[in-house]
């Protein structure tokens, strides 16, 4: 009799410590996600040349020679406003300054540069992109990465969207094709952590230190940048395109975040090891969030996308094993908020599924049952959030200092 009434006690401490917790931080989890409800649609590519503006897209690139090909025949195929193309490469050796030769003849538009060494305190991809600035001539600086596929109007119509909505500074979200199927049922629970901590891609546009930013396929007015400085506020960091973001959200610069998976697709990983480390790598933030406040968000990834499955087995293994209604009153009502609660949280996260079905090109069941791998992409967050980077893309980081968002 001693044991049972023990246990119930500890049943009810554990049950109302987690309400404490679930509640608020689902509460702000709505609060975050409403404003997605009126969302802009996904950008349409413009198909007609624009010639009231000019646009310098900036590629950089070390040992990218297998996967340029798809990018630079989807920038070749890109009319006015696109200016010029910047292959900006950091001496690679396998291949990938041939590919851009060979497509440089083909379209003049396309140059290559070469980076010079890489200065300390500066991530490589952040260097490349300050160099192609400081030789850009377009109105625009339109940064891609050398693993998308920028579709047919993709130039036009990013600048479209930045002037008809009054922004200085814009990203969009890509499509994801060729993902393995191991991949598909992890990265998309990976993903959803972004939207639960920033919010939806399209929505309201958040305060500056909520603004989320892909450097993927990243659009600035060229004057806005070297007035700020150029690249330099993200010198340093491993999440360059939010850091800058925010920096010039602080600085009073309108930046938008819109769903761009209409107009560029990316391949990005082979593996789903390699895109485990790599998104790993920066997806906390950490170069631009507080510490308190990356583990707030640990926290609520926790609480509202990966514990509400493994808490309604076990409130039903409970409910099964004590009968119901239990004879507490009390206990009934603790357990009754507990369920209401948790199955509130994985509605939201199968909705979610809804929701981000078109960013990606293959679906089919690996996606629709990625929910099962939340507890997967909280973990791999939080070792994100403890762990700071020091290797990116074949370079080695020791000694990097940011100006910090600590």
């Amino acid at each position: 009799m001693n044991t049972a009434i023990l246990w119930m006690d500890v049943v009810r401490g554990v049950g109302l410590t987690l309400l404490a917790v679930q509640v608020p931080l689902l509460l702000l989890l709505l609060a975050r996600l409403m404003p997605g409800r009126t969302r802009r649609p996904p950008i349409a590519p413009r198909l007609t040349p624009r010639t009231d503006t000019t646009v310098t897209v900036i590629v950089a690139t070390l040992n990218e020679a297998k996967r340029i090909g798809p990018c630079l025949e989807g920038l070749m195929a890109q009319t006015e406003p696109m200016l010029e193309v910047l292959i900006v490469d950091s001496r690679s050796t396998d291949g990938t300054r041939e590919l851009v030769e060979a497509a440089s003849a083909r379209d003049p538009r396309i140059r290559l540069v070469t980076d010079e060494p890489l200065p300390a305190g500066w991530v490589g991809k952040v260097w490349a992109l300050e160099t192609g600035l400081r030789q850009a001539k377009g109105a625009w600086v339109l940064g891609i990465d050398a693993d998308t596929v920028p579709a047919p109007g993709l130039v036009g119509a990013v600048v479209d969207a930045v002037e008809q909505d009054g922004y200085d500074v814009a990203s969009f979200s890509p499509q994801f094709r060729d993902q393995t199927s191991a991949e598909r049922f992890v990265q998309p629970a990976m993903l959803v952590t972004l939207v639960y901590r920033c919010g939806a891609a399209g929505a309201t546009q958040p305060p500056p230190d909520r603004v989320l930013a892909n450097g993927q396929c990243f659009v600035a007015r060229r004057a806005l940048l070297e007035q700020h400085g150029g690249y330099a506020p993200a010198r340093a960091s491993f999440c360059d395109d939010v850091t800058l973001a925010r920096h010039l959200a602080s600085h009073g610069a309108r930046v938008g975040f819109l769903d761009g998976s209409r107009i560029i697709q990316v391949s990005a990983y082979v593996s789903l090891a390699e895109m485990w480390r790599e998104w790993g790598r920066s997806f906390d933030l950490k170069d631009a969030t507080p510490t308190w406040r990356r583990w707030v968000d640990v926290a609520l990834v926790w609480s509202a996308q990966a514990l509400p499955l493994p808490m309604l087995i076990v409130l039903t293994a409970i409910i099964g094993s004590m009968g119901w209604p239990v004879a507490d009153n009390a206990q009934t009502m603790l357990l009754e908020a507990l369920l209401l609660v948790n199955a509130s949280a994985l509605l939201v996260r199968l909705m979610m599924l809804v929701a981000l079905r078109q960013s990606y090109a293959e679906r089919g069941w690996p996606f629709w049952l990625s929910w099962l791998s939340d507890i997967a992409a909280a973990w791999r967050l939080t070792l994100s959030t403890a762990r700071t980077p020091t290797r990116w893309r074949g370079r080695q980081y020791d000694t990097l200092v940011t100006d910090g968002a600590n």
